[in-house]
Protein backbone atom coordinates (compact mmCIF):
# COMPACT_ATOMS: atom_id res chain seq x y z
CA UNK A 1 0.00 0.00 0.00
CA UNK A 2 1.40 3.31 -1.35
CA UNK A 3 2.21 5.40 1.89
CA UNK A 4 -0.31 8.45 -0.15
CA UNK A 5 -3.07 5.85 0.25
CA UNK A 6 -2.59 5.45 3.60
CA UNK A 7 -2.32 8.94 4.38
CA UNK A 8 -5.52 9.29 2.10
CA UNK A 9 -7.41 7.27 4.00
CA UNK A 10 -6.68 8.63 8.10
CA UNK A 11 -7.49 11.58 6.51
CA UNK A 12 -10.96 9.63 5.83
CA UNK A 13 -11.31 8.66 9.24
CA UNK A 14 -11.17 11.87 10.54
CA UNK A 15 -14.14 12.53 8.08
CA UNK A 16 -15.74 9.54 9.30
CA UNK A 17 -15.67 11.10 13.08
CA UNK A 18 -16.94 14.41 11.93
CA UNK A 19 -19.68 13.12 10.14
CA UNK A 20 -20.92 11.28 12.92
CA UNK A 21 -19.85 13.75 15.54
CA UNK A 22 -23.99 15.38 14.71
CA UNK A 23 -25.70 11.64 15.69
CA UNK A 24 -23.53 11.93 18.94
CA UNK A 25 -24.96 15.28 19.76
CA UNK A 26 -27.64 14.63 19.12
CA UNK A 27 -27.62 11.07 21.42
CA UNK A 28 -25.90 13.49 24.07
CA UNK A 29 -28.46 15.94 23.99
CA UNK A 30 -30.93 13.56 25.40
CA UNK A 31 -29.37 13.85 28.97
CA UNK A 32 -27.71 17.01 28.56
CA UNK A 33 -27.26 20.69 27.89
CA UNK A 34 -25.90 22.00 25.49
CA UNK A 35 -23.28 23.84 27.85
CA UNK A 36 -22.43 20.25 29.32
CA UNK A 37 -21.84 18.78 26.25
CA UNK A 38 -19.54 21.86 25.02
CA UNK A 39 -17.66 21.85 28.17
CA UNK A 40 -16.96 17.78 28.15
CA UNK A 41 -16.22 17.80 24.57
CA UNK A 42 -13.46 20.81 25.26
CA UNK A 43 -11.65 19.16 28.41
CA UNK A 44 -11.53 15.54 26.64
CA UNK A 45 -10.36 16.99 23.25
CA UNK A 46 -7.95 19.48 25.25
CA UNK A 47 -6.66 17.00 27.09
CA UNK A 48 -5.62 14.78 23.89
CA UNK A 49 -3.97 17.48 21.82
CA UNK A 50 -2.24 18.61 24.62
CA UNK A 51 -0.95 14.74 25.47
CA UNK A 52 0.28 15.04 21.88
CA UNK A 53 1.85 18.22 21.99
CA UNK A 54 3.69 16.97 25.29
CA UNK A 55 4.50 13.44 23.75
CA UNK A 56 6.14 14.76 20.42
CA UNK A 57 8.05 17.61 22.65
CA UNK A 58 6.22 20.38 19.85
CA UNK A 59 5.58 22.65 22.77
CA UNK A 60 6.86 26.43 22.62
CA UNK A 61 6.21 29.97 24.34
CA UNK A 62 4.40 32.36 21.62
CA UNK A 63 4.58 35.89 21.17
CA UNK A 64 1.47 37.85 23.49
CA UNK A 65 0.37 39.13 20.38
CA UNK A 66 -0.21 35.54 18.33
CA UNK A 67 -1.74 34.45 21.56
CA UNK A 68 -3.91 37.24 21.50
CA UNK A 69 -4.86 36.45 17.79
CA UNK A 70 -5.08 32.48 19.30
CA UNK A 71 -7.34 33.38 21.90
CA UNK A 72 -9.65 35.38 19.12
CA UNK A 73 -9.91 32.42 17.15
CA UNK A 74 -10.28 29.75 20.51
CA UNK A 75 -13.53 31.89 21.00
CA UNK A 76 -14.77 31.38 17.82
CA UNK A 77 -13.92 27.71 17.07
CA UNK A 78 -14.79 26.40 20.44
CA UNK A 79 -17.89 28.57 22.71
CA UNK A 80 -19.40 30.14 19.63
CA UNK A 81 -19.20 27.01 17.02
CA UNK A 82 -19.98 24.38 19.22
CA UNK A 83 -22.80 26.28 20.82
CA UNK A 84 -24.40 27.03 17.45
CA UNK A 85 -23.88 23.15 16.51
CA UNK A 86 -25.14 21.91 19.85
CA UNK A 87 -28.29 24.67 20.14
CA UNK A 88 -28.90 23.92 16.65
CA UNK A 89 -29.62 20.25 16.52
CA UNK A 90 -32.19 20.95 19.38
CA UNK A 91 -34.30 21.96 16.53
CA UNK A 92 -33.12 19.63 13.65
CA UNK A 93 -32.34 16.51 12.37
CA UNK A 94 -28.53 15.22 11.95
CA UNK A 95 -28.88 14.84 8.17
CA UNK A 96 -29.98 18.13 7.65
CA UNK A 97 -27.30 19.57 9.75
CA UNK A 98 -24.47 17.45 7.64
CA UNK A 99 -26.06 18.56 4.43
CA UNK A 100 -25.78 22.43 5.53
CA UNK A 101 -22.06 22.20 6.64
CA UNK A 102 -21.29 21.41 3.47
CA UNK A 103 -21.55 25.05 2.65
CA UNK A 104 -18.26 25.47 4.30
CA UNK A 105 -16.07 25.75 1.18
CA UNK A 106 -18.51 27.72 -0.36
CA UNK A 107 -18.60 30.36 2.28
CA UNK A 108 -14.15 29.68 2.73
CA UNK A 109 -14.23 30.46 -1.48
CA UNK A 110 -16.24 34.08 -0.95
CA UNK A 111 -14.52 34.87 2.58
CA UNK A 112 -11.18 34.27 0.76
CA UNK A 113 -12.32 36.56 -2.15
CA UNK A 114 -13.12 39.28 -0.02
CA UNK A 115 -10.54 39.21 2.29
CA UNK A 116 -7.57 37.76 1.25
CA UNK A 117 -7.43 38.60 -2.45
CA UNK A 118 -7.67 35.14 -4.12
CA UNK A 119 -9.70 34.60 -7.42
CA UNK A 120 -13.65 34.56 -7.69
CA UNK A 121 -14.01 32.36 -10.82
CA UNK A 122 -17.44 32.10 -12.97
CA UNK A 123 -17.44 28.29 -11.61
CA UNK A 124 -16.98 29.66 -8.43
CA UNK A 125 -19.70 31.83 -8.50
CA UNK A 126 -21.95 29.68 -9.98
CA UNK A 127 -20.84 26.86 -7.59
CA UNK A 128 -21.58 29.25 -4.77
CA UNK A 129 -25.18 29.81 -5.88
CA UNK A 130 -25.77 26.19 -6.71
CA UNK A 131 -24.88 25.62 -3.25
CA UNK A 132 -27.64 28.11 -1.60
CA UNK A 133 -30.15 27.25 -3.54
CA UNK A 134 -29.48 23.24 -2.52
CA UNK A 135 -29.46 24.63 0.95
CA UNK A 136 -32.55 26.61 0.88
CA UNK A 137 -33.95 23.29 -0.99
CA UNK A 138 -33.26 21.37 2.57
CA UNK A 139 -33.86 23.64 4.94
CA UNK A 140 -37.64 23.78 3.34
CA UNK A 141 -37.82 20.22 2.66
CA UNK A 142 -38.24 20.69 -0.80
CA UNK A 143 -41.66 22.64 0.16
CA UNK A 144 -41.16 26.38 -0.86
CA UNK A 145 -43.43 28.33 1.07
CA UNK A 146 -44.08 30.73 3.95
CA UNK A 147 -44.94 28.48 6.05
CA UNK A 148 -42.31 26.26 6.21
CA UNK A 149 -39.97 29.10 7.37
CA UNK A 150 -41.54 30.17 10.25
CA UNK A 151 -39.67 29.05 13.85
CA UNK A 152 -38.79 27.12 14.97
CA UNK A 153 -39.16 24.45 12.95
CA UNK A 154 -36.45 25.81 10.79
CA UNK A 155 -34.46 27.44 13.05
CA UNK A 156 -31.66 24.62 13.51
CA UNK A 157 -31.11 24.98 10.12
CA UNK A 158 -30.43 28.54 10.27
CA UNK A 159 -28.09 28.18 13.24
CA UNK A 160 -26.76 25.10 11.17
CA UNK A 161 -26.06 27.62 8.44
CA UNK A 162 -24.71 30.26 11.14
CA UNK A 163 -22.38 27.34 11.86
CA UNK A 164 -21.04 26.61 8.50
CA UNK A 165 -20.23 30.25 7.85
CA UNK A 166 -18.49 30.58 11.56
CA UNK A 167 -15.87 27.93 10.52
CA UNK A 168 -15.78 29.75 7.31
CA UNK A 169 -14.23 32.82 9.02
CA UNK A 170 -12.32 30.44 11.26
CA UNK A 171 -10.42 29.03 8.41
CA UNK A 172 -9.75 32.09 6.71
CA UNK A 173 -8.72 33.99 9.86
CA UNK A 174 -6.29 31.26 10.77
CA UNK A 175 -4.07 31.37 7.12
CA UNK A 176 -1.79 34.09 9.03
CA UNK A 177 -1.17 32.47 12.21
CA UNK A 178 -0.58 29.38 10.31
CA UNK A 179 2.06 30.83 8.70
CA UNK A 180 4.21 31.65 12.01
CA UNK A 181 3.21 28.39 13.63
CA UNK A 182 2.80 24.19 13.49
CA UNK A 183 -0.67 23.52 12.91
CA UNK A 184 -0.91 21.05 15.50
CA UNK A 185 0.26 23.39 18.28
CA UNK A 186 -1.82 26.37 17.40
CA UNK A 187 -4.57 24.44 16.94
CA UNK A 188 -3.81 23.16 21.06
CA UNK A 189 -3.86 26.89 21.69
CA UNK A 190 -7.08 27.32 19.68
CA UNK A 191 -8.64 24.74 21.89
CA UNK A 192 -7.12 25.57 25.19
CA UNK A 193 -7.62 29.46 25.41
CA UNK A 194 -11.29 28.76 23.54
CA UNK A 195 -11.60 26.51 25.90
CA UNK A 196 -11.28 28.41 29.27
CA UNK A 197 -13.86 31.59 28.16
CA UNK A 198 -16.50 28.90 28.07
CA UNK A 199 -15.59 27.62 31.53
CA UNK A 200 -17.64 29.57 33.95
CA UNK A 201 -20.68 29.79 31.49
CA UNK A 202 -20.68 26.13 31.54
CA UNK A 203 -19.69 24.59 35.01
CA UNK A 204 -23.33 25.44 36.76
CA UNK A 205 -24.86 23.03 34.25
CA UNK A 206 -22.79 20.76 34.07
CA UNK A 207 -22.59 20.76 37.84
CA UNK A 208 -26.27 19.72 37.69
CA UNK A 209 -26.06 17.35 34.32
CA UNK A 210 -23.01 15.40 34.64
CA UNK A 211 -24.74 12.81 37.92
CA UNK A 212 -27.73 11.87 36.03
CA UNK A 213 -25.66 10.64 32.24
CA UNK A 214 -26.59 7.67 31.48
CA UNK A 215 -24.32 5.16 29.35
CA UNK A 216 -25.19 6.52 25.95
CA UNK A 217 -24.76 10.08 26.83
CA UNK A 218 -21.24 9.58 28.45
CA UNK A 219 -20.31 7.56 25.42
CA UNK A 220 -21.78 10.09 22.65
CA UNK A 221 -19.79 12.58 24.99
CA UNK A 222 -16.47 10.48 24.78
CA UNK A 223 -16.73 10.38 21.47
CA UNK A 224 -16.71 13.81 20.73
CA UNK A 225 -14.35 15.05 22.58
CA UNK A 226 -11.62 12.41 21.86
CA UNK A 227 -12.09 11.34 18.62
CA UNK A 228 -13.82 14.55 16.92
CA UNK A 229 -11.88 17.16 18.78
CA UNK A 230 -8.59 15.68 19.73
CA UNK A 231 -7.61 12.38 16.96
CA UNK A 232 -9.93 13.93 14.29
CA UNK A 233 -7.90 17.42 13.99
CA UNK A 234 -4.17 15.33 14.80
CA UNK A 235 -5.11 13.68 11.32
CA UNK A 236 -6.62 16.15 9.67
CA UNK A 237 -3.62 18.75 9.89
CA UNK A 238 -0.92 15.46 9.85
CA UNK A 239 -2.45 14.78 6.12
CA UNK A 240 -2.40 18.52 5.60
CA UNK A 241 1.28 18.62 6.09
CA UNK A 242 1.78 15.91 3.67
CA UNK A 243 -0.17 15.91 0.22
CA UNK A 244 -1.76 18.68 -1.46
CA UNK A 245 -4.70 20.28 0.15
CA UNK A 246 -6.93 20.63 -2.43
CA UNK A 247 -6.82 16.91 -2.75
CA UNK A 248 -7.54 16.45 0.87
CA UNK A 249 -10.40 18.99 0.62
CA UNK A 250 -11.87 16.87 -1.84
CA UNK A 251 -12.37 14.26 1.21
CA UNK A 252 -14.53 16.24 2.84
CA UNK A 253 -17.41 16.22 0.12
CA UNK A 254 -18.24 12.85 1.45
CA UNK A 255 -19.32 14.08 5.16
CA UNK A 256 -22.67 14.31 4.65
CA UNK A 257 -23.20 10.81 3.10
CA UNK A 258 -21.81 9.56 6.50
CA UNK A 259 -24.09 11.70 8.56
CA UNK A 260 -27.21 10.75 6.38
CA UNK A 261 -26.23 7.14 6.67
CA UNK A 262 -25.46 6.87 10.54
CA UNK A 263 -28.34 8.77 11.45
CA UNK A 264 -30.70 6.46 9.44
CA UNK A 265 -29.25 3.44 11.61
CA UNK A 266 -28.61 5.17 15.12
CA UNK A 267 -31.40 7.81 15.46
CA UNK A 268 -34.14 6.32 12.70
CA UNK A 269 -34.05 9.29 10.77
CA UNK A 270 -36.02 9.19 7.32
CA UNK A 271 -34.23 9.80 4.29
CA UNK A 272 -36.75 12.28 1.98
CA UNK A 273 -35.79 12.62 -1.98
CA UNK A 274 -35.83 16.52 -0.77
CA UNK A 275 -33.01 15.89 1.33
CA UNK A 276 -31.19 13.81 -1.05
CA UNK A 277 -31.93 16.34 -3.95
CA UNK A 278 -31.02 19.29 -1.84
CA UNK A 279 -27.80 17.63 -0.22
CA UNK A 280 -26.60 16.61 -4.34
CA UNK A 281 -27.26 20.20 -5.23
CA UNK A 282 -25.28 21.09 -2.57
CA UNK A 283 -22.19 18.98 -3.22
CA UNK A 284 -22.07 20.13 -7.00
CA UNK A 285 -22.06 23.42 -5.74
CA UNK A 286 -19.38 22.95 -3.82
CA UNK A 287 -17.55 20.77 -6.12
CA UNK A 288 -17.68 23.67 -8.66
CA UNK A 289 -16.31 26.36 -5.71
CA UNK A 290 -13.32 23.88 -5.32
CA UNK A 291 -12.44 22.37 -7.82
CA UNK A 292 -9.67 25.09 -9.66
CA UNK A 293 -8.12 25.07 -5.78
CA UNK A 294 -4.41 25.14 -5.54
CA UNK A 295 -2.17 23.94 -3.00
CA UNK A 296 -2.35 25.35 0.57
CA UNK A 297 -5.35 27.72 -0.86
CA UNK A 298 -8.87 28.11 0.93
CA UNK A 299 -9.68 24.42 0.51
CA UNK A 300 -7.87 24.48 3.40
CA UNK A 301 -9.48 22.09 6.43
CA UNK A 302 -13.06 22.53 4.75
CA UNK A 303 -14.87 19.71 6.80
CA UNK A 304 -16.84 20.53 10.25
CA UNK A 305 -15.97 18.68 14.03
Amino acid sequence: MSSGLVIRLKASLAILFWGASFIATKIALRDAHPATIILLRFVFGAAVLWLAIARWRMFRRIGARDLVYLAILGFIAVPLHQALQAIGLLYTTASSMGWIIALIPVFTAILAWLFLGEPMSARKAIGSILAFSGAVFVVTRGALSVDTLRLPSTLGDALAVASALNWAIFQVASKPILRRLEPTLAMAYVMLLGGVVILPFTIPQATSDVPHLVLDSWLAILFLGIFCSGLGYLIWYDALSKIDASQLSALSYIQPLITLLIAAMFLGETITPAIVLGGAVILVGVYLVNRSATRRTVGVSVASE
